[in-house]
């Protein structure tokens, strides 16, 4: 029988909480962008990277010996602090750690930290092949010397929202897709979220934004920014797509309560001006930040609410530099920041920097 995590004590901190490092997936092949696109936005790759790596490790996975070149030769022609920077031959089919990459969850008491070794099949199967992602939290589980357990359902990091007091929010849209875990209820679902995330409520929103292909990851939507309050894009232009969804989404939040009986404070977050390619809408969202040890990087999209965007975050974290970059290019292959990375919390609170 599986170890279940919650049971010992094991949780999945909040993004804020200190970090050894935060991981990534080296872009290489043309699964989320041609060659083209690539060359496009690796400036903003290598600039998120370099904001990082400001106040935290980076750790790396790099499909081969020949990536891992190519990425030094970026890196160091960027100017980036290779010693706060790890490079690992782990294979990779894709870039989004965040969904593919491991969940680390913390014991304080005992100080220890494990692994949670969700499945992944792509985004319900959308964009195989996938295998290689598949075993990354093994493989970054073994580099750290980390015990692990396998739950054996699909689960994306991308999906689930943590305030590190117990509670964690998620979509319907995504987690009872049929093409995820289609044996599952809800209520098994909160049920492993719970043994294996180590909360103890769930809160359910229902849909995502337009052009999202994960079927609704709540990390384009509504972010914990501390233990109670959120931010929780909206766009109030009526005859937008995301409209409908975004109001749903406000009126679910609204209608919530925490373990301790608070309603959640709600900050507002403007949506972008509408990206698109090729007639195509893409899922730009200021919502897909990061948190790291000193700052929260932020995606930006050549719009005029970029800066509005950027002051609302920065009031949220008086404690942390907001370093906003360019992500038009980035989100060309339907992600951000967020998507892209997956933090690695420390058990304690010491930093190490």
């Amino acid at each position: 029988m599986s170890r279940i995590p919650a049971r010992e004590g094991f949780f999945f901190p909040a993004e804020w909480h200190p970090h050894v490092a935060t991981w990534l997936s080296w872009p290489h092949t043309e699964a989320s962008w041609t060659k083209e696109r690539q060359e496009l936005m690796f400036p903003a790759y290598i600039d998120f990277i370099k904001a990082i790596a400001e106040s935290e490790q980076v750790c790396i996975n790099a499909h081969n010996d020949i990536v891992i070149q190519a990425a030094k030769l970026r890196l160091l022609a960027a100017g980036a602090d290779m010693s706060r920077i790890t490079l690992l031959p782990h294979s990779t089919n894709d870039s989004w750690c965040r969904d593919h990459g491991p969940a680390f969850l913390i014991n304080p008491e005992k100080n220890e930290r494990m692994i949670v070794n969700w499945g992944y099949n792509a985004w319900g199967g959308k964009y195989p092949p996938y295998d290689r992602d598949d075993l990354i939290p093994v493989e970054i589980a073994h580099y750290r010397g980390l015990e692990y357990v396998t739950p054996g359902i699909i689960m994306e990091g991308g999906s689930v929202e943590f305030n590190g007091a117990g509670t964690v929010l998620t979509s319907r849209a995504c987690l009872l897709n049929q093409n995820r875990n289609a044996h599952l209820t809800q209520e098994k679902i909160e049920q492993y979220l719970c043994d294996y995330y180590g909360v103890q409520q769930v809160l359910w929103v229902e849909e995502g934004i337009v052009g999202d292909d994960t079927d609704g990851h709540i990390d384009d939507t509504v972010r914990f920014v501390n233990e109670d309050t959120v931010v929780a894009a909206y766009e109030p232009n009526k005859n937008d797509a995301n409209y409908p969804f975004l109001q749903e989404i406000h009126h679910e939040l609204k209608q919530m309560r925490l373990l301790n009986g608070k309603q959640l404070n709600i900050v507002e977050l403007p949506m972008p001006d509408p990206v698109e390619s090729d007639g195509l809408r893409l899922p730009a969202s200021y919502a897909n930040f990061l948190i790291t040890n000193g700052a929260v990087i932020v995606p930006t999209f050549r719009c005029d609410k970029d800066q509005q965007a950027l002051d609302i975050i920065d009031t949220c974290f008086p404690d942390r530099k907001i370093i906003g970059i360019d992500s038009t290019d980035i989100v060309w292959g339907l992600g951000s920041f967020h998507c892209l990375s997956q933090q690695e919390p420390l058990t304690g609170i010491s930093t190490g920097f």
